[in-house]
């Protein structure tokens, strides 16, 4: 516990930004799917016939799984994307539904002996919505906007894998360096926000059923307090005013990357950065980048050659070359390289290997029917990932390859839970977890050189982007990687701090 205190206490004002996003991405998502959801309601409980197509689309919605909805809508026009837009998007489809509910059950559950007097009062059925249907049903409807926010606090976690922001960047940043106390750095006040949240709005909802004289005044001023973060919100851009914006993949050696830039850039040319990290994966990343949410970050020649652009590998001292027209294509300026390969390293653990007497990729084909193998959700699905591996080794495992993040699966081969893994060649937790990695003796894997990729709009409107970028050409060598992933994932060091030093000993040399 001391050890989080500590941590919130030296990271207040990054959590406090961090807080301040979670509270607005939740807040207007939950605003809008009201402004949606209450009339959907209103117009179900008078159209019955309405009801079961208006539910069902809105559970339709709740059935798919966050990340995929994130997923599905980035390539979308105008509202996809990455960042807030986006995440606005997904959190307001899933507070629908619940509203919607509410909203039908609060109308139909009024009792009909008030609404005849009401009819036989001479009311029109628009001044009977007005002061006795919404009245009267306005605790149940704020039921739906309560449960709604909770799911809302939950669910903007997820929105950090598209650069949006809020507390699920510790979430994330813990599990990529694997640190409990990062993790509960997010997870904690999060789950904190939810019971707040339920409380003031049970409040609320207490008052309504209680003071039946102004009810919709005061769920008015609910009302217009979530209008008025809307309207702070509403020319939100889904980047900032920020000259640069830097981006990264979801875990840490790219984090790092992802400093080392953004360090770079502040330093050398002067520029404002802005940090867009954890983004989803490989194709998340590039399709920000092409997009236009980010400007830079750092690829690798291989996983872009096979993943990106769909190409077979030829001969690998090709495959530079080629990446770099391919990029070019797109409008997008691939860098000179950092210094370091790094290449996936099939990993076993140092004590099987010596007792099976394991060195080389193909000497796993006649024990892989023992053994049991397990992957990143990337390495199954790539061109250049497990399919082809097994083919050109013969590999057949006891099972099914298990699934599993690329942040944890060092640690699941280390205790047992799985013998074979496909990692980082630079990754610190190798040594830190005792693994040994087996030769690619069939040259299956091309060169993964790390390579920053810049949009050429960008270079072109910041000219000294790319003398600050050279700073970085060949500075970083396969140990110096293998090192900062190592004071990250096994000292528990901030990523900023690991590339604050690793630069003061580069300007030391220089």
């Amino acid at each position: 516990m001391s050890e989080l205190v500590e941590f919130l206490t030296s990271h207040r004002a990054e959590l406090l930004a961090r807080l301040s996003e979670h509270i607005v991405l939740v807040a207007v998502s939950t605003f809008i799917a009201a402004a949606i959801g209450i009339p959907l309601g209103v117009l179900a409980a008078r159209r019955p016939v309405l009801a079961r197509p208006l539910v069902g689309l809105a559970n339709l919605a709740q059935t798919i799984p966050s990340l995929a909805l994130f997923g599905f809508l980035i390539p979308l026009p105008l509202i996809g994307g990455i960042g807030t837009r986006t995440a606005l998007v997904a959190l307001t489809l899933y507070a629908v539904l619940p509203i919607v509910r509410t909203t039908i059950a609060g109308l139909n559950g009024i009792d009909r002996a008030v609404l005849e007097c009401a009819v036989a009062m001479g009311m029109t059925p628009r001044q009977m919505l007005r002061t006795v249907e919404l009245p009267l049903a306005a605790p149940s409807i704020l039921a739906g906007v309560r449960v709604a926010t909770v799911v809302g606090v939950g669910t903007a976690t997820i929105a950090s894998a598209i650069g949006a922001g809020g507390l699920g960047d510790y979430i994330f940043r813990g599990l990529a360096m694997v640190d409990p106390v990062v993790i509960l750095a997010g997870a904690l006040p999060a789950a904190l926000l939810a019971l707040a949240a339920d409380g003031l709005l049970a409040v609320a909802s207490r008052s309504l059923a209680g003071h039946r004289t102004s009810p919709l005044n005061r769920a008015a001023m609910i009302v217009a307090a979530l209008a008025l973060v809307t309207v702070i919100v509403a020319s939100y851009p889904s980047r900032s005013t920020a000259a640069v914006v830097v981006g990264s993949k979801n875990f840490t050696e790219q984090i790092i990357l992802g400093e080392l830039l953004a360090q770079t850039i502040e330093q050398r040319s002067g520029l404002l950065v802005e940090r867009r990290f954890n983004l989803g994966g490989t194709l998340v990343a590039d399709e920000a980048l092409r997009r236009g949410d980010i400007d830079v970050y750092v690829e690798y020649t291989g996983t872009a050659l096979t993943a990106l652009f769909n190409e077979p590998v030829g001969e690998p001292a090709s495959v530079f070359d080629r990446v770099r027209e391919l990029y070019a294509d797109r409008s997008i300026t691939m860098a000179a390289g950092l210094g370091f390969n790094n290449t996936f390293a099939i990993l076993v653990r140092s004590s099987a290997a010596a007792e099976r007497g394991l060195a080389r990729i193909s000497d796993l084909a006649p024990i892989a029917p023992e053994w049991r193998a397990g992957f990143g959700y990337e390495f199954l699905e790539r061109p250049d990932g497990f399919a082809g591996l097994s083919r050109t080794y013969g590999l057949r495992f006891r099972d099914a390859p298990r699934v599993m993040d690329l942040n944890l699966i060092y640690r699941a081969l280390a205790a047992g839970e799985i013998d074979v893994t496909a990692g980082d060649a630079t990754s610190g937790l190798i040594e830190a977890l005792d693994l040994t990695p087996l030769q690619d003796d069939r040259a299956y894997f091309p060169p993964y050189d790390a390579v920053p990729v810049v949009r050429a709009a960008t270079l072109l409107r910041y000219p000294q982007l790319a003398g600050a970028l050279r700073h970085l050409e060949g500075r970083i060598s396969a140990e110096d990687m293998r090192r900062m992933n190592h004071q990250v994932d096994g000292l528990r060091q901030d990523p900023r701090d690991v590339a604050h030093r690793f630069l003061a000993g580069v300007s030391r040399g220089s």
